[in-house]
């Protein structure tokens, strides 16, 4: 058997079965990809993957067992090669954030500029999707770290700690009512003034989304949610259009920005939400990343990071 064998494995569960994709990723033939795993088949004794006729629908019992342990000798593998390149070429590589629209237009560029001062020679990808597309790309290695809300936290295998908390903010036009509020009557606005208007908001798959939806719920209000976004920069064009009031987080805010918008916070109504940083547990990271994470979050120094990401001992 073979490194070769096994990131054909890897990589066709990862390709939801399809060999055609997985070969097309590899840079490889499909047959070449099928014949390398049916020799590996044979090595091993057992069927990896179930088949019907020639089509891979899924994997065997024994080939789940056998996906779990090419995972983790593949990781190994990608740590070797990390290892090796932080020691012949410290300041070089690449560094690739997944990361929510929030993240890379609000929290990002406070940080990204000071890194590449840092370190030049270190190219630097972001790859935007929801908190569960974030996740499954750091646990398939196609992103070194994650930036999201909570809901990191809730995917299996994925090492998640704090970076900072912000609240929801209020956004309306200048004309609106809301924004005639004095400050003593902006800091007593209630759910029930906020659903006599149309509102506009994240998709549920986004930034505390989820406590916006529990909030109204345990009042037993329904508000008419008119238009759902996967970034404020969207939901703030269409309160600026008329179209409702908005509900962003706190960070996509800016009153020198947004001159044509009042912001209202509300965090005591939908409660404080943290962003978290996601890695992959057992991963080794360079140098440079160490170094990207403190500017994100002071508090997560090489210590705290490297004991996080720390494979748990068995036994």
């Amino acid at each position: 058997m073979n490194l070769q064998q096994f990131k054909f494995v890897r990589e066709t569960v990862r390709r939801d079965f399809n060999l055609t994709e997985a070969a097309r990723m590899l840079y490889t033939s499909q047959p070449g990809v099928s014949k390398a795993i049916i020799e590996l088949e044979d090595e091993l004794g057992v069927k990896i993957f179930e088949r019907h006729g020639k089509r891979i629908k899924g994997l065997t019992k024994p080939g789940q067992a056998v996906s779990q342990i090419v995972d983790r000798i593949m990781h190994e593998v990608d740590n070797l090669k990390k290892v090796s390149d932080e020691y012949a070429r410290r300041d070089e590589g690449g560094l690739t954030i997944a990361c929510t629209h929030t993240q890379a237009r609000y929290a990002l560029p406070q940080v990204i500029p000071a890194f590449r001062q840092l370190f030049p020679k270190v190219h630097l990808t972001l790859i935007q999707g929801s908190p569960g597309q974030l996740a499954d790309m750091v646990l398939n290695e196609q992103a070194d770290l994650a930036v999201a809300t909570e809901a990191l936290a809730l995917t299996p295998g994925m090492v998640t700690l704090p970076c900072y908390t912000w609240e929801h903010v209020v956004v309306v036009t200048q004309e609106h009512p809301l924004a005639q509020l004095t400050s003593s009557q902006a800091k007593k606005l209630t759910l029930a003034q906020l659903a006599q208007y149309p509102i506009i908001t994240y998709d549920r798959a986004f930034a505390g989304r989820g406590a916006i939806d529990q909030a109204f719920s345990a009042e037993d209000i329904h508000p008419d949610f008119v238009l759902e976004a996967i970034d404020a920069d969207v939901i703030k064009t269409y309160v600026e259009l008329g179209l409702g009031i908005g509900i962003i987080a706190g960070v996509a805010y800016d009153p020198r920005r947004d001159s044509r918008l009042v912001g209202l916070p509300v965090g005591r109504l939908f409660g404080v939400h943290t962003s978290r940083l996601g890695m992959k547990s057992g991963t080794f990271l360079r140098d440079y990343v160490y170094t990207f994470v403190e500017l994100l979050a002071p508090s997560l120094t090489r210590d705290v990071v490297q004991e996080a990401i720390k494979p748990a001992e068995k036994g």
